[in-house]
């Protein structure tokens, strides 16, 4: 071509065709590449001829919202860059390009000139013109500087690798700048898996506890917005295979003529260190547990010990408590419920603490309650504890009966005597072995064998709604009955003599046969304790070595038994027929105590009785009296 007589028109496409720049022609409107150079085409990968066929936003693929707000700019202001938007070569390679736009005016319709720029050629051009400008002052002189500039970087090099420190670096975009082997260690990960990329999603995306960890309150990225130096020392970095590494960092900015660029982290596992403050504290908090456990303990045993006036063992050779025994010995090694049933003063206490000290808790304490004797308003205390400032007039904590009890065994005597409204949670406590303290909402745990004792008809109370079905089946899974003392007369004479040897009266007094058989022949409405406190007085009236028993005016098993009516003109007492009733059983029971359980033949029941043995048979099943030997040897 002539360019001497070329028209302004062919000027402009040979300009466009010989530019140094790759320059693409677009219709932004139509999504169509209309024209594009050779150094274009060089840059991009394709013929002239197939990027004319090639839609903008195909050559753009996945950036489209990028596409649409660079080509607005460019119509809106005339002229727009970007350094964004990454065409993709031929050969699918994203490009890192700088686009500059200008508005080409086309009637109405309106055309974008595009020019690419290379970043990497456009960064080796700014090198090789500083490299130029070196040259210029002499390459010996750019020699040394390249040395010094090597010899630094080689000793930063061997710094960073000798630090036994994490170190790396991050940008004001929060993007990793470089890592050292000792992160890389610690970490698991790579300097070529995180150079490049923010780290902060990688290594210090969560708690510790898994809760997410927002960047805006990451201490690291802090650091390059305020300026200031941050110190942690109690949070996690993430290892490449999931687990947490405990760390404490410093996060100190890097400044670049006055102004914070990045920042470069310090930091080390103390992941050993903190386990092992850990088991200190657990440690000294168990220590600190156990001796609040045993002072709390020491203090309970005492107050036992002072209120103690039972007998520690079981007395008595009859089948009733041969019985009993055999029941401990059964229940005693399992973690069953046990439920003592009997009159007042027949020693269900004992039988509890037998069942204990057979067990395998027996080297824990067995806590005892008297549920009878609890106010209303205090049993959940009692129970399970409160903490201070939980009621009026709890002034410090105060752990429960429950608590106390912990690997050992729970007495509730008198357990009918429970509050209906308290009864849930002891249920739940059975069931569950948790509770809380009165004010605190922290569940505690507990291990504990509860034995349970009532003189109350339980079944009785469940059917008149005064106690809990639900726990009374949850009490009553191994019953064991305490029996009174008029039930077993044989006993009698042991325990009287047990208790004139026992450490409270020191007594050298023995009984005499008369002194046994009277105490044989008395019913003893308050059973052993009532025993006990006869011998005490007896001791204590006792003249020139002898025991002086004095019994109250009652009558013995041959006489009227129970209620007795009997009127200010101290004429003979008038029985109902539920008293005769009661006073016949209560003697059939006598002479078959006095027997052995034996009711036909010499030496039996009936004989004693003066009845025949088939009227007595038939009068023991009117009156429910069962499980008695009926056999007529001797």
């Amino acid at each position: 071509m002539d360019f001497a007589t070329a028209q302004p028109h062919d000027l402009r496409t040979i300009a466009f065709d010989y530019s140094v720049e790759p320059t693409l022609l677009l219709d932004p409107h139509a999504d169509q590449i209309i024209d594009a150079n050779p150094a274009a085409c060089t840059l991009l990968g394709y013929d002239r001829a197939l990027l004319r066929q090639i839609k903008i936003s195909a050559l753009h693929a996945g950036q489209l919202p990028a596409l649409i707000v660079f080509t607005q700019a460019v119509l809106a202001k005339g002229s727009y860059w970007t350094n964004t938007l990454t065409p993709r070569h031929a050969t699918g390679e994203a490009l890192q390009l700088e686009y500059a736009g200008s508005l080409v005016p086309q009637g109405e319709r309106a055309l974008l000139l595009l020019t690419m720029s290379d970043l990497e050629q456009r960064r080796r051009r700014h090198v090789d013109a500083a490299a130029e400008d070196h040259m210029r002052g002499g390459i010996a002189a750019w020699q040394r500087v390249e040395r010094v500039f090597q010899d630094i970087e080689r000793e930063n090099q061997l710094i960073l690798r000798a630090a036994g420190e994490g170190i790396y670096g991050v940008n004001a975009d929060g993007k990793t700048t470089f890592v050292n082997p000792a992160a890389e260690r610690m970490l698991g990960w790579t300097a070529d898996e995180l150079v490049g990329k923010e780290i902060h999603p990688i290594v210090h995306h969560s708690h510790h506890d898994g809760s997410h960890y927002p960047d805006h309150d990451c201490p690291i990225y802090a650091a390059f917005r305020d300026g200031a130096v941050h110190n942690v020392d109690n949070e996690v970095f993430w290892r490449k295979d999931g687990s947490p590494v405990w760390v404490e960092y410093t996060s100190t900015p890097i400044r670049d003529r006055h102004m914070v660029v990045g920042a470069v982290i310090v930091f080390r596992d103390v992941s050993q260190r903190r386990e092992a403050d850990e088991k200190l504290h657990a440690a000294l908090a168990e220590v600190d547990r156990l001796r609040e456990r045993l002072e709390l303990e020491n203090a309970y045993l005492q107050e036992e010990i002072r209120i103690e006036t039972n007998p520690r063992g079981i007395i008595g050779q009859s089948e009733a408590i041969q019985k009993t025994l055999r029941q401990v010995k059964l229940v005693a090694p399992t973690t069953a419920a046990v439920m003592i049933t009997g009159e007042s003063g027949t020693g269900k206490e004992l039988i509890a603490r037998a069942i204990h000290e057979a067990s395998g808790r027996r080297d824990r304490p067995l806590i005892r309650v008297n549920c009878a004797a609890i106010p209303r308003e205090l049993f959940e205390s009692e129970f399970f504890g409160h903490v201070r400032g939980a009621f009026t007039g709890a002034v410090r904590d105060r752990i429960g009966r429950f608590q106390l009890a912990d690997g050992g065994t729970l007495f509730l005597d008198e357990v009918g005597e429970i509050p209906l409204e308290l009864q849930g949670k002891l249920l739940r406590v059975l069931q569950e072995g948790n509770f809380e303290r009165v004010g605190e909402e922290r569940t505690r745990s507990v291990d504990v064998r509860v034995i349970a004792a009532t003189n109350r008809n339980l079944k009785q109370e469940v059917a008149r709604g005064r106690f809990r079905e639900d726990l009374y089946f949850r009490l009553n899974v191994f019953p064991v009955e305490s029996v009174p003392l008029r039930d077993r007369r044989e006993d009698i004479p042991l325990l009287a003599q047990h208790f004139l040897l026992s450490e409270k009266l020191k007594s050298d007094l023995r009984l005499s046969e008369g002194d046994a058989r009277r105490l044989s022949r008395y019913d003893w409405p308050g059973n052993v304790r009532e025993l006990q406190n006869v011998i005490e007085r007896a001791v204590i009236l006792a003249q020139n070595g002898r025991l002086r028993i004095d019994l109250p005016d009652a009558p013995g098993p041959h006489q009227a038994t129970g209620s007795h009516r009997v009127k200010s003109d101290a004429r003979p007492a008038v029985m109902t027929s539920a008293e005769l009733r009661d006073h016949e059983r209560s003697n059939i029971l006598a002479a078959l105590a006095a027997t052995s359980g034996k009711v036909f033949g010499p030496g039996g029941a009936a004989e004693l009785l003066d009845i025949k043995p088939t009227t007595l048979a038939s009068r023991m099943k009117v009156l429910g009296i069962e499980g008695m030997r009926t056999r007529t040897g001797a």
